[in-house]
């Protein structure tokens, strides 16, 4: 059975290793995740699982949402998500997924939404070096020309523009679990991950694993 957790980000913190070395990581609360609804090639055409995360007060959701949780015996959720999955049989509703399927060592993917950065220039968004600082130049942080004297004159879709930076959602690959605390659904992530504390944030096994160093 693969493995899929939905948690959310609490921050970061650095730990010593077996080999007694100094590691910055990441602190994400992973789990509890019940599994809400299970989806088979049977009777909707393709393999995979519904599960949620985090506590809601039943006040704050809707009849419908509320009708298809109890229908899975489920207390109420603040996260929803679906996932395909190989076999979708070795799943039912109400089960509950931990940190437990995962190992110390193991390498994972992190799925996360980026920092929002506001409007940003060229510099800050996609490292252009900028423009002469001295001898009277005025343009030090612009882009430059992005349409003259070209046939027809015209800026091409694509371009690299100022514009809104961040709060997209971004897959960071091959971190290894340092350390697994399973009494509190918490797992230790060498390096760091995208989004801010607090934020949701998807772990997954890896699916270009290599060796961690």
């Amino acid at each position: 059975m693969s493995q899929i957790l939905i948690g959310k980000k609490l921050g970061m913190t650095q730990i010593f290793d077996g080999g007694n070395n100094l590691v910055a990581v990441t602190v994400v609360e992973a789990g509890p995740c019940p599994v809400t609804q299970v989806k088979t090639a049977q009777s909707d055409g393709y393999e995979a699982v519904q599960i949620g995360f985090g506590a809601q007060k039943e006040q704050r959701m809707t009849k419908p949402e509320l009708g298809h949780l109890k229908k899975a015996g489920v207390s109420p959720v603040t996260e929803l998500m679906e996932f395909r999955v190989e076999n979708a049989s070795e799943y039912k509703p109400g089960d509950v997924l931990t940190v437990e399927k995962f190992s110390e060592g193991q390498m994972v993917d992190i799925i996360g939404t980026t920092k929002g950065r506001g409007f940003a220039g060229v510099m800050k968004r996609y490292n252009f070096a900028g423009q002469p600082q001295t001898h009277g130049h005025m343009m030090h942080r612009r882009p430059g020309s992005v349409g003259c004297r070209q046939t027809p004159g015209h800026v091409y879709k694509g371009r690299k523009m100022p514009g809104h930076m961040g709060q997209v959602r971004c897959t960071t690959q091959n971190h290894p679990i340092v350390k697994i605390l399973g009494d509190k659904n918490i797992l230790l992530i060498k390096g760091s991950l995208p989004g801010a504390k607090g934020d949701i944030v998807v772990v997954r096994p890896a699916k270009k694993a290599k060796q961690a160093k």
